[in-house]
């Protein structure tokens, strides 16, 4: 009787998931390894998708790239959960939505609390900066950046403010004394520039 029940919650959830997909405009979730393959998986669907919604050129090319570099961001500097120490690829959630005048890339991933500070201090920096700080940052993160044994440098976060014109909406939710989960939202205009 309980395995009936646990099924029957389990269909529950499944529902419950779709209409909250429905009600926020998500178009793709996905929750794992993110690895070259599924960034390709993803910026095939998300094309397809754009093509039949007859998007502007210039606002795909945006969501690629900034799907590439949130999906980057997660393989490169995802923590694992589970302490494999052999496995390459980061693991996290990515979800795209679209509304009337805007697309939404989500993505969520766990960190190590002794990273909140830094990435808290880089993600406000450039939320700061208008168009031309951002550049001038981006070209001295490139000329003299401290490059770490992961990547760049808050690069990809610079690089995405600079695409989208916009502000990266971020937050940390605490899991443990260890870990945090790290969401980021990056938000791209549909409307032709």
């Amino acid at each position: 009787m309980a395995d009936l029940k646990n099924k029957q919650e389990s269909l529950d959830f499944v529902y419950e998931f779709y209409v909250k997909m429905k009600k926020n405009n998500i178009n793709l979730a996905y929750e794992g390894e993110i690895t070259h393959q599924i960034t390709k998986a993803f910026t095939s669907l998300t094309e397809n998708n754009m093509t039949r919604e007859q998007d502007y050129n210039s606002v795909q090319k945006k969501v690629f790239h900034v799907m590439v570099e949130c999906l980057q961001n997660i393989s490169k500097h995802a923590e694992n959960r589970n302490s494999v120490v052999s496995s390459k690829d980061g693991r996290g959630i990515f979800m795209v939505s679209k509304g009337e005048t805007e697309y939404n890339v989500t993505t969520g991933n766990v960190v190590k609390n002794e990273k909140v500070d830094d990435l808290t201090r880089i993600l406000e920096n450039i939320n700061n900066l208008d168009k031309d700080g951002l550049n001038l940052l981006y070209k001295q993160q490139i000329r003299e950046g401290r490059l770490s044994e992961k990547g760049g440098a808050g690069l990809g976060f610079i690089d995405i403010a600079r695409k989208t014109g916009q502000k990266l909406i971020y937050s940390f939710l605490k899991i443990d004394d260890e870990k945090s989960f790290f969401v980021l939202t990056s938000t791209i205009s549909r409307l032709k520039d």
